[in-house]
């Protein structure tokens, strides 16, 4: 399928290492800032429609009406929420993504303004954690009715608690501050007391929520890669059993041509880019952190089909395995994400993510500074300022790649 939007040739060129890109992206990230702090870090998400104080009465609690509201404020091409009474709010998710984005930054320029922003998120994070678990661990603040479980606000996800961890972690790798590094632990300690585990084979899939079995490849490694990252720091022998457990679990569930589905039940049977990239970036991060090379060549095939599978030639990027629509920011930020982890490994890796980053600058940042949800075509696009989804992860992958450059 050929690209529906604007060529990024338009609007920029394209060359590694020259001066002028690496100044355009840090003009979209100092646009996307200034946005951020003219909404003082709120914005709406993605999946906040049962928050809609005007309709929720109205689905009686039962299972199918939620799904019905969630997805069809998900889904609708214009921004409903203003109207189904969905206020803006933090986002603990969205917090990590900034601490982890304002970190890079600080990395990149030694300026202190952003040394100061990260702390702040960081510190907001530790200040708003869900209470009675047995670690640190955070959650939504929101109502999230899934196609397999109900998860009231507050109650923690391994997805949010491992990637807000690997923040903590990055502060501590920069700040030094013990602090930092106890909080990552901390959230380790939950994994391990909270979460149920189910073996299969010679893995073990560890749970998406407290309470039940919900099994996700991206949230099972994502779990993984903090023990093991916490690990490298502390030689924990159990944080690295259950995360090479783990790892093995989806390993032993690669896909003939190297995909991984979402999820192994029969109604989490697809495979789209950013799920994807989520659990590459968690063997990566396993290998990196532990030594062991048993799951390199998981790594090696699923990081190929990944590049080969899901962006067109000048660097959009495709949403599912079998085509291309919708164009959503998700797929961007963490394509970015991971094209820049992987640069170690992949001398092609900035050529795609430069192209990448450009064609979304193009076609999905809003003159304001902030990045668009959804395009469906080159006339109907989806302009609702999603903060975690769209301006966090941005603000993270367009910081990794400035450092990068």
């Amino acid at each position: 399928m050929a690209s529906m939007t604007a060529s990024v040739g338009e609007r920029f060129e394209l060359r590694e290492g020259n001066s002028e890109v690496k100044s355009q992206i840090y003009e979209s990230i100092s646009r996307l800032s200034g946005w951020l702090e003219r909404n003082d870090y709120r914005g709406y998400d993605t999946f906040d429609g049962l928050n809609a104080k005007f309709v929720r009465p109205f689905t009686f609690e039962n299972k199918f009406l939620r799904t019905v509201l969630q997805q069809g404020v998900r889904r609708f091409p214009v921004n409903l929420r203003p109207f189904l009474g969905v206020a803006k709010g933090h986002s603990t998710k969205g917090m990590g993504f900034l601490a982890r984005g304002f970190l890079r930054l600080h990395r990149a320029t030694g300026e202190q303004v952003w040394a100061d922003k990260a702390e702040f998120c960081l510190q907001w994070l530790i200040d708003h954690q869900s209470t009675g678990y047995s670690g640190a661990c955070w959650g939504n603040h929101f109502d999230y009715q899934s196609r397999s479980f109900y998860l009231p606000k507050g109650v923690p996800t391994i997805v949010w608690t491992s990637l807000i961890g690997h923040a903590f972690l990055d502060g501590y790798d920069q700040f030094q501050k013990d602090r930092y590094l106890q909080i990552a632990i901390s959230a380790c300690e939950h994994i391990l007391r909270d979460l149920n585990t189910y073996p299969d084979g010679a893995g073990t899939c560890i749970s998406y929520i407290p309470g039940q079995n919900s099994q996700v490849h991206n949230a099972n490694t994502l779990g993984a890669s903090l023990l093991a990252r916490t690990y490298s720091h502390t030689r924990n022998e159990s944080y690295w059993a259950l995360a090479q457990k783990a790892m093995q679990y989806t390993a032993q569930h690669q896909r003939p041509d190297a995909s991984w589905y979402y999820g192994e039940k029969e109604n989490l049977n697809w495979v789209d880019n950013f799920h994807t990239a989520y659990v590459l970036d968690c063997f990566k991060h396993y290998r990196d952190s532990t030594g062991d090379h048993r799951f390199d060549e998981n790594l090696r095939s699923g990081y190929e089909y990944w590049k080969k599978t899901f962006f067109l030639q000048d660097g959009t990027p495709r949403y599912y395995d079998y085509k291309t629509l919708p164009l959503d920011i998700q797929c961007s930020s963490q394509a970015l994400d991971t094209l820049v982890f992987f640069s170690d490994r992949d001398p092609e890796s900035l050529k795609l993510a430069l192209k990448v980053a450009q064609w979304t600058i193009a076609n999905m940042q809003d003159r304001s500074g902030y990045f668009y949800y959804r395009r469906y075509s080159p006339w109907l696009v989806n302009k609702t300022p999603t903060l975690h989804w769209g301006q966090a992860t941005m603000m993270c992958a367009l910081a990794g790649l400035y450092q990068l450059l």
